[in-house]
């Protein structure tokens, strides 16, 4: 693509799961996609609410932007997706209904993450409007947007490219922040490397875009959330995979790393969330939806457990 076909870019942060969402647009068109969107849930009152899919939708309004696509990195741990609400209150409108494009590989997290889950296949089978192929090219008006799949904090992780700009999901932070975690199931350091290294090898003043942001509030440190970092200064400043660091390295160090993280807060509700695209769990014959929450209980407390029953 000519490098003089750039897009519009609104970079939205979304602080309470350190989320940057985005918005891309030809400015000539107005023809545009949302990156990453986030529903917000509220833990201790299980709660959904959207005043920040809403703001999205708001930014758009006022660009008058038409919203083609709403495209996901990968199935989140760690914030429920807004796709399928921002769809269908753009539909309801009376606006051309939007794709929900994802990776290919989505599948196979959705079948792991349903049997963990029991979630019954009605109701995640078919529920992306577009599975995306490896390299596959979507028109946004009179640019491009390449698909490109960068495995490893999970296996359906993708990135997108438009114009010298790459939304790289969770597959490269910050450079004061470095790299996400791999020990999700399909999780892989060795492919995280390599999707890293992939995305090092574009041109300098290509930027890349995060999925989040976690400023290290230390010393001198920035403070306030950055969306990108260009290629040239993550390969002289990202702390865990600058220009010298071997395979053997980070692997090594990211594997030590992840054996001491905690489980990320959302990522129960998260996961069976957005495996689903942002649908919402079918009402049981009460009226409720139900999220699975894992029960965690002192080996020695199963006896009695089972004891007491009935």
């Amino acid at each position: 693509m000519p490098q003089s076909l750039q897009p519009e870019i609104h970079t939205i942060f979304e602080p309470n799961t350190s989320t940057w969402q985005y918005i891309i647009a030809d400015p000539s068109t107005k023809d545009a996609a949302i990156v990453d969107s986030v529903l917000d849930f509220n833990i201790p009152t299980s709660t959904i609410t959207t005043a920040s899919a809403d703001n999205i939708l708001d930014v758009a309004k006022a660009n008058e932007y038409k919203i083609t696509y709403i495209l996901e990195t990968h199935a989140h741990a760690d914030h429920l997706t807004a796709s399928k609400y921002i769809q269908q209150t753009l539909a309801r409108a009376g606006n051309p209904r939007p794709q929900i494009c994802i990776g290919k590989r989505i599948e196979q997290v959705q079948r792991t993450f349903a049997t963990k889950y029991h979630i019954d296949e009605t109701e995640y089978v078919g529920v992306f409007d577009k599975l995306l192929e490896d390299g596959e090219r979507l028109p946004l008006g009179k640019l491009e947007i390449e698909v490109l799949h960068l495995p490893g904090h999970t296996p359906d992780h993708v990135g997108y490219v438009i114009g010298s700009n790459v939304f790289t999901g969770d597959s490269l932070f910050l450079p004061d922040v470095g790299s996400a975690r791999c020990d999700f199931p399909g999780g892989d350091a060795t492919a995280l490397f390599k999707s890293m290294t992939r995305l090092l090898a574009l041109p300098a003043d290509c930027r890349l875009y995060s999925g989040h942001d976690y400023p290290p509030n230390e010393g001198d440190g920035r403070k306030e959330p950055q969306a990108f970092a260009t290629v040239a200064e993550q390969r002289e400043k990202n702390k865990h995979v600058h220009d010298g660091v071997t395979l053997d390295e980070f692997v090594q160090w990211r594997t030590a790393r992840d054996a001491t993280l905690g489980e990320p807060r959302l990522l129960h509700q998260a996961l069976q969330f957005n495996i689903r695209a942002g649908q919402l769990p079918s009402k049981s014959e009460h009226g409720h939806r139900f999220f699975h929450v894992p029960l965690k209980v002192p080996e020695e407390a199963w006896t009695w457990g089972i004891e007491t029953q009935g």
